[in-house]
């Protein structure tokens, strides 16, 4: 039998290619009485009735396909709201599109400053009824930011420069594959690495990059705090402030842990849904969605701590003590209730926005960053962008900057860029302005941070978020 044939038995477009090897399987087969079987006959009774064929030798595939099939229905795609959308490619959308196509998607939103992605894109919420989707994550689990506010005089950064430059060069490391250059303490390596395979094979390797920084948009720089009136809960006066800002995440083990868990999805993925990718989903309730979900977590802890360490080195080198902090998760996925369910709530690239929380959201080397308090706004899950968002490609960026020429514009604004690259100027990004009042239904503003020694890598690689 071909596949017209099977077709035309009614075999699902989907299931053809287990029909064939049945079909193959049952052209050699032979019944009790040594004759051949009605192989015609075989496929209609295991179309008719799969699950009674589930343990067959010959058919058990083909049936487990059909219950697939059936089990999965392409349903129309969920509503999602956005934030900011003249300032938001078509692209972004598409990907949006499609993720709140995923069967198990129950609400979306999408920040000010969303741009294309891998699977969901940057700026999206997604929240999934007992699923977690690892590329909704992200590569770089628990992308986060941190904020420290230090005991410095505020004159002192550019009176004492040498000595802040200092502290940021010797303080952490970057770029692709990087490594401390003598293991630093932290409670987090007491932890159980072994709750998946990955995490206790890069447990190692983690340990090496334990306050690094990696590559891409990631930064660590000094700048000055500025509120306008107290905020009890910072613990700090109305005045300008010496702060500390950093940008990275769970390194080269957060990476693998993406890659290997996403993987498992894809394989699992109902042929109907191919199309969906890097949004393969693995149930909450299966082994490998619980791996991926503990190894998740530990990664959050682990990029806290990697945050920690940096800030903890560079204060003591700058001799410097912190009074006061802010921080949080950008990459990550929750257990929260909304509607009356819970629900897993994955912002790839959205800052958690709850009533009160508190959170940063950064703009560029050139421009401010943004102490915020959530608003708790229903429909974008308590969410807020996680920074202003890319509106230009690296490749495009590279093409059209010269860094020399914008590190030296810089320099006179009174902006100390010690290295980058020219995929992350303040021109390749969209205006954190413009995106804080697209937003302002999200978040209030708490305080503003302007940067003026900025370090990053230099070699212009690429990342994700």
């Amino acid at each position: 039998m071909n596949t017209r044939q099977l077709a035309k038995l009614g075999v699902p477009e989907h299931c053809v290619k287990e029909a064939i090897a049945a079909v193959q399987r049952l052209a050699k087969a032979t019944d009790a009485d040594g004759k051949r079987v009605n192989v015609k006959l075989r496929i209609q009774e295991a179309l008719d009735d799969p699950q009674a064929h589930l343990a067959d030798d010959i058919l058990g595939e083909f049936a487990q396909s059909l219950i697939a099939d059936q089990s999965f229905v392409r349903a129309e795609p969920i509503a999602y709201r956005t934030w900011g959308a003249e300032g938001i490619e078509p692209g972004s959308h598409v990907q949006m599109e499609q993720a709140c196509g995923v069967p198990v998607a129950r609400m979306a939103a999408l920040m000010p400053d969303a741009h294309v992605g891998y699977g969901l894109p940057i700026g999206g919420v997604l929240a999934c009824e007992n699923a977690v989707i690892p590329y909704a994550v992200g590569v770089d689990i628990a992308c986060r930011m941190k904020l420290s506010v230090l005991d410095m005089p505020p004159e002192t950064i550019e009176a004492r420069f040498d000595l802040y430059r200092a502290a940021l060069t010797n303080g952490t490391f970057f770029g692709v594959g990087v490594q401390q250059q003598r293991l630093q303490n932290h409670a987090v390596m007491d932890q159980d690495w072994t709750v998946s395979r990955i995490t206790r094979e890069n447990k190692d390797k983690a340990w090496k990059q334990l306050g690094t920084s990696g590559s891409g948009n990631h930064f660590v720089e000094f700048g000055m705090l500025t509120l306008s009136q107290r905020d009890d809960e910072l613990g700090l006066d109305a005045g300008e402030y010496v702060a500390l800002l950093s940008h990275s995440g769970s390194r080269g083990t957060g990476a693998a842990v993406c890659s290997t868990y996403s993987a498992i999805a894809r394989a699992r993925l109902p042929k109907k849904y191919e199309d969906l990718g890097r949004l393969a989903w693995l149930e909450m309730d299966s082994e490998a969605g619980q791996e991926y979900w503990a190894a998740m977590n530990l990664m959050g802890d682990y990029a806290a701590a990697n945050h920690d360490v940096i800030h903890r080195t560079v204060a003591k080198l700058l001799g410097a003590k912190i009074v006061s902090g802010v921080e949080n998760h950008h990459n990550f996925a929750w257990k929260e209730i909304h509607g009356g369910r819970e629900l897993i709530v994955h912002r790839k690239g959205a800052t958690p926005a709850a009533a009160g929380q508190l959170g940063v959201i950064p703009g560029s080397m050139a421009d401010p960053a943004f102490v915020v308090r959530g608003l708790g706004q229903p429909e974008s899950l308590n969410s807020a962008s996680h920074g202003a968002g890319r509106r230009m490609s690296r490749t495009a960026a590279r093409d059209k900057y010269n860094f020399k020429a914008v590190k030296n514009d810089l320099e006179k604004k009174g902006i100390r860029v010690l290295s980058a690259g020219a995929d992350e100027v303040p021109g390749v990004y969209k205006n954190i302005e413009d995106v804080m009042r697209q937003q302002a239904d999200l978040v209030t503003i708490v305080a503003r941070f302007d940067p003026k020694i900025v370090k990053m890598c230099d070699d212009g690689s690429k990342a994700e978020d």
